[in-house]
C-alpha cells in the first residue's frame, strides 16, 4: 500500500512539475517592448530579451527601439501611441516624475502592486526607490537600473601628462581652464542639447548642495532667489570652458566620450551608461583606460536616475508583459543586464549574489549609491514632470542666448508654475 501511495504521490508531483512548465510555456502571441537603447546600448537590451526567450519561448519579442541619448525621439514617440489609444506591450520610462507625473497620473498605466506582493520585490527594492514609482498607493513600474549622473570622465594618462589635477570643485575647474585651453585642448566637452541640460544638474548639485539640490523641486528653495543665479551664473562660466559655441549640437554623448579617450578633451560630464560604453565597446579598463570622480562640488552626493518598465492600459498581451516585469525583476535579470549597460542593479541583493561581474567602477558606484546622499536627476525623469522638462529646453535657450541669470531665473519660475513642478 505504502508502494502504491509513493507512486502515485511521485506521479502527482511530476503532472504539477510539468503542468507548471507548460504554464509557463503557454504564453504566446508577440509583446512589444518599446525602448531607445539602441547601437552601443543594445546589448544590455538584447540580454535580458534572450533571458526572457529563454523562459518563455513561444512569445516573439518585437524590441522597437528608437534611437536618440536619454529618450528625447523615443517619448515623442510613446507619447502620440499612447494618446493614440496604441500603447507597446511594455516601455521604458525613468522612475520618478517622468512616470507617475506623465502617465501615472492620466490613468494610463496600470497597478502592479499584486506583481511586487506575488514576487515578494519590498524587500528586495530601496524603499526610497519604490517611493518614486508609487503613486496613491499603487506601485506603477519595475526598475531595472540605478545610474549616476554626476561622474566626470577622464583619461589618468592625459590628465598626469598634461600636468593637473581633477578638479574638485567648479571653482578649481575654472582656475584650471586656461591651462588645459594652452594645451590646446578642450577642458569641457559638451554634445547635443540634453547633454547641456545633463551638465547643467550637475553644476546645480554642485552649487547648491544635496539638500538644497532635493529642496528646489519640492518647494523649499525659491527658484528666482540668489542660490538659483548663482547657479546660472557657475553654469556660463563652465561652458565658456567648453565646445558649447562650436561643435556641440553635432556631437552624441558617444561622441563626446570619444573626443576625452582619443585626448582631444580633458573632461565629460556624463551618466555612468559611459562606463558601459567604454568597458563594453571601446574595451578600456575603469582606473586605467578611463577614469571617474564625482562632478565638480558633488563628492558624497549621488545624482540618480532609474530606467523601468511598465504594464500600460490597453496593452495587447498583458500576460506576456507581467512574465518580461518578472524577469526585469528578478536577480538573474539584473545580472544580465547591468554590467553590460554600466549600471548597478535597482535590487538590494544583486550585486552580492554575482560580485564578479560588477567591474572596479562598479563597485565603487555600488558603495556610493548605499552611503552617499542622494538627489534625483532632473535631465533623467526624477525630479519633474515631462511638461516641465520640455519647457525647461526653452528656459536653457534663453540663457544661451542672453548669458542674463536673473532674467532665466524668472523665466524657469514661470515654467514651475505654468507646469505644475518645482513643489508649485
Amino acid at each position: 500500500m505504502k508502494k502504491t501511495f509513493v507512486i502515485v504521490l511521485l506521479a502527482a508531483l511530476m503532472l504539477s512539475l510539468v503542468g507548471g512548465v507548460f504554464a509557463q510555456d503557454d504564453l504566446s502571441g508577440e509583446l512589444e517592448i518599446f525602448s531607445w537603447w539602441a547601437g552601443d546600448e543594445g546589448p544590455a537590451l538584447e540580454a535580458l530579451i534572450a533571458l526572457f526567450s529563454e523562459q518563455h519561448p513561444g512569445v516573439e519579442v518585437v524590441n522597437a527601439t528608437v534611437t536618440g541619448g536619454s529618450g528625447v525621439n523615443a517619448r515623442a514617440v510613446l507619447k502620440t501611441r499612447m494618446l493614440g489609444g496604441d500603447p507597446p506591450d511594455s516601455f521604458q520610462v525613468h522612475a520618478g516624475q517622468e512616470l507617475t507625473g506623465t502617465w501615472v497620473v492620466a490613468d494610463r498605466m496600470e497597478d502592479l502592486t499584486s506583481l511586487y506582493e506575488e514576487q515578494g520585490w519590498f524587500d528586495a527594492f530601496p524603499a526610497q526607490l519604490v517611493d518614486q514609482i508609487s503613486y496613491e498607493g499603487g506601485i506603477y513600474s519595475v526598475p531595472v537600473n540605478i545610474h549616476r549622473s554626476n561622474v566626470m570622465w577622464y583619461v589618468p594618462a592625459n590628465v598626469e601628462e598634461w600636468g593637473f589635477e581633477v578638479p574638485a570643485t567648479w571653482d578649481d575647474f575654472l582656475a584650471v581652464c586656461p591651462t588645459i585651453q594652452e594645451a590646446g585642448v578642450v577642458p569641457l566637452i559638451v554634445g547635443e542639447a540634453w547633454t547641456v541640460n545633463h551638465l547643467w544638474e550637475s553644476v546645480a548639485l554642485g552649487v547648491l548642495g544635496a539638500e538644497n539640490y532635493n529642496a528646489l523641486w519640492t518647494g523649499g528653495l525659491d527658484i528666482a532667489g540668489p542660490e538659483m543665479v548663482s547657479v546660472w551664473e557657475t553654469f556660463g562660466s563652465v561652458l565658456e570652458c567648453s565646445n558649447i559655441n562650436d561643435d556641440a549640437s553635432g556631437l552624441s554623448w558617444q561622441q563626446a566620450i570619444d573626443a576625452v579617450v582619443a585626448g582631444d578633451a580633458a573632461f565629460n560630464i556624463m551618466g555612468d551608461w559611459a562606463a558601459g560604453y567604454m568597458t563594453t565597446t571601446l574595451g578600456l579598463e575603469p582606473g586605467v583606460g578611463y577614469g571617474y570622480a564625482a562632478s565638480p562640488g558633488t563628492s558624497g552626493s549621488f545624482l540618480w536616475l532609474s530606467d523601468s518598465f511598465g504594464l500600460p492600459v490597453g496593452a495587447n498581451n498583458p500576460d506576456a508583459t507581467n512574465a518580461w516585469l518578472s524577469v526585469l525583476g528578478s536577480v538573474e535579470g539584473q545580472n544580465a543586464f547591468n554590467p553590460l549597460k554600466g549600471s548597478i542593479p535597482a535590487r538590494i541583493d544583486a550585486v552580492d549574489a554575482a560580485p564578479d561581474l560588477y567591474n572596479t567602477y562598479l563597485q565603487d558606484a555600488a558603495a556610493d549609491w548605499a552611503s552617499n546622499d542622494l538627489a534625483g536627476s532632473l535631465a533623467h525623469g526624477v525630479a519633474a514632470n515631462e511638461r516641465f522638462m520640455n519647457d525647461f529646453n526653452e528656459v536653457m535657450n534663453i540663457y544661451l542666448a542672453s548669458g542674463d541669470a536673473n532674467a532665466t531665473v524668472q523665466a524657469m519660475q514661470a515654467v514651475c508654475l505654468q507646469d505644475a513642478a518645482c513643489g508649485y
